[in-house]
């Protein structure tokens, strides 16, 4: 895949452009990372895997790639958790990290090169804050620090809608210490029992939003290549990132594109608690099998609307058994090459174009199920650039938990069969297919896969 043909869209510019790198021998990008006070949901995940599709992407095309994503572990909603739990927060933000870390290891999500914690980074944030202030963009008042909108002629510029349409849609809060409706959060007091650091301003705790340019500046520098995350950060979220570092570096480009992708159903509805359609990461790995779970997200483009159900799982799960079954055949000695095939990569180069990539894949499953290898060596290659193919296809149709007990049964058979008790070795053979398990005999002896 050629450098110049990889195109993004950019969702400040509102359409695809080709990607150009800031510096060709070294790509930067931040993409937010999660709130840590609960296990995320599959929302968050479509968010966290399109991150780790661009990832891979580039760093198939790159030789240098460094990819932040940061933990927000002080806010509003950790500290409301907390006390809920009647546990510490402290305790809170280590074990919901240690159960994100858990979740994107299972999902197969690439770790980042730098994972922030924001709590790490005060001196950082409070630098930016004072730099704000003496740039004229930032104000203290009342023990806050506020990031002043109509010092920045160009709020509202990434999301597309002037300050007055973007005030009435955020449903900001009027407070007496605000100059103007609009302005945000940098800086606010903290009591005895909330998170509190010292500063200039008084004892107190950042703005979710100052966080991430402060650790994105820390890591990246102060133009980066690319910033994203789900739809909905765009605003407030990103939005105010975007005023706050350009306001603090204004020769800076901050992010030099946007990828933004598109919220998830479920069932054809939002997702939502009251609607009994909301589901954890761990709740939908405890039913399906995280390859599959892949494969269904990545059958929708990123910035496509994607529909999540269980019909949906059960499809992605049998299409991945029919890759697997392509790969069986030369399960060992499928050649380990990086080319991958120039179909697949014009449909990662356009944009993430997953769709057409896995329609590539399907032609060359049909291809490889009629014993061609080479076609078998690039399905693999294929799906191991989406994060597929995490094992050999003999442990695949094997992954139960039944597996002592199902050899069992194939020894027995096998015994029988030896014995010319043909009654009972046929009899096994049909026990285990009304369980799922089909057996199929060669000369190197009988292998078994679920179906």
């Amino acid at each position: 895949m050629s450098k110049l043909n990889l195109s993004l869209y950019d969702s400040r510019q509102h359409k695809v452009v080709p990607f150009v790198a800031l510096d060709p021998l070294h790509v930067r990008l931040y993409f937010c990372g999660p709130t840590v006070y609960d296990f995320l949901h599959i929302g968050n995940l479509r968010a966290m895997l399109t991150a780790d599709i661009l990832v891979r992407t580039l760093r198939s095309l790159y030789p240098k790639v460094t990819y932040v994503r940061n933990i927000t572990d002080v806010d509003d909603k950790i500290n409301a958790r907390a006390k809920l739990n009647n546990e510490s927060i402290q305790s809170l933000t280590q074990r919901t990290t240690q159960d994100f870390h858990q979740d994107m290891q299972s999902m197969y999500i690439l770790p980042p090169d730098v994972e922030p914690r924001a709590t790490e980074h005060i001196n950082d944030i409070q630098q930016m804050i004072s730099q704000l202030i003496e740039n004229g963009h930032a104000y203290a008042a009342e023990e806050h620090v506020l990031f002043s909108v109509p010092s920045y002629k160009d709020y509202g510029h990434l999301s597309g809608r002037n300050p007055e349409e973007l005030i009435a849609g955020a449903r900001v809060e009027v407070a007496t210490y605000k100059k103007h409706p609009g302005d945000f959060v940098l800086w606010k007091p903290s009591n005895d029992d909330e998170p509190g650091w010292d500063s200039p301003w008084g004892k107190g705790r950042p703005g979710w939003h100052i966080e991430c340019s402060a650790m994105s500046y820390r890591y990246l520098g102060e133009s980066f290549d690319i910033h994203g995350g789900g739809h909905d950060l765009l605003f407030p979220h990103h939005e105010n990132e975007c005023a706050q570092s350009l306001c603090c570096f204004p020769e800076s480009k901050f992010a030099n594109i946007w990828v933004h992708n598109a919220m998830l159903l479920v069932d054809g509805e939002k997702m939502s608690k009251s609607l009994g359609n909301f589901f954890t990461i761990r709740e939908i790995l405890a039913q399906h099998n995280p390859e599959a779970i892949r494969f269904a997200l990545l059958q929708a483009h990123y910035r496509s609307v994607l529909n999540f159900s269980q019909a949906g799982l059960k499809e992605a799960k049998q299409i991945m058994d029919r890759f697997y079954r392509a790969l069986s055949a030369f399960e060992s000695d499928l050649d380990q090459t990086d080319d991958l095939p120039e179909a697949f990569t014009e449909a990662m180069s356009d944009d993430l174009n997953t769709p057409k990539a896995l329609m590539v894949m399907h032609q060359l499953a049909d291809q490889a199920l009629k014993g061609n290898k080479e076609a078998a060596t690039q399905l693999k290659s294929a799906g191991q650039q989406l994060g597929l193919f995490n094992t050999i296809p003999s442990k695949w149709f094997q992954n139960t938990d039944k597996a002592q007990q199902i050899e069992a049964l194939i020894e027995q058979r096998n015994t029988a069969k030896k014995a010319r008790d043909f009654t009972t070795a046929d009899r096994i053979r049909d026990e285990l297919k009304d369980q799922g398990i089909v057996l199929e005999d060669s000369p190197n002896g009988t292998i078994w896969r679920q179906i």
